[in-house]
């Protein structure tokens, strides 16, 4: 069963076109790889044909995967979230309780996941401990390195 995502229209695109440059552009030149690899002689012993067979099939696998995620993408309209509680596509505001540290991150989609500009996927741990609470709640998130207990301070969008 396909899995619905939900994605910014930025997100979307950029899937979009890495399909398309999957399908356009990458597709031409494993066909001519493959093309120039057969025009040298007996296949059954020819390793240059054997890899390029082998990459057609890897992209192929890739984009039916991109078709398939972008067939069951959902745009998130912005306006419409409701920001007493977290979720995809909010801003939120938390506190390390630990060491008082404040972080500011965006919940999105794992594929648009970037920690340098402040997204973080919903399905992370943080991600996945903070969806459905609220301002002043805490959270307990089990991380690698062990336990930490947050605070949420601001949920925007």
């Amino acid at each position: 069963m396909a899995t619905i995502a939900y994605y910014t229209e930025e997100g979307l695109q950029k899937l979009k076109d890495e399909l398309h440059q999957l399908r356009t552009v990458e597709r031409k030149l494993i066909i001519k790889a493959i093309a120039d690899a057969r025009d040298k002689g007996d296949l059954s012993e020819n390793a240059e044909y054997d890899a390029a067979k082998s990459d057609q099939g890897l992209l192929e696998i890739k984009i039916s995967k991109l078709e398939e995620i972008v067939s069951n993408a959902r745009i998130v309209d912005t306006s419409k979230l409701d920001i007493t509680k977290v979720s995809i596509l909010t801003t939120v505001k938390i506190k390390n309780l630990k060491n008082n540290m404040e972080m500011k991150y965006t919940l999105v989609a794992e594929n648009e996941a970037d920690l340098k500009a402040g997204k973080i996927s919903i399905d992370s741990p943080i991600g996945k401990a903070l969806v459905g609470r609220g301002v002043g709640d805490k959270v307990d998130v089990t991380v690698p390195a062990g336990v930490i207990p947050f605070e949420i301070i601001e949920i925007t969008i």
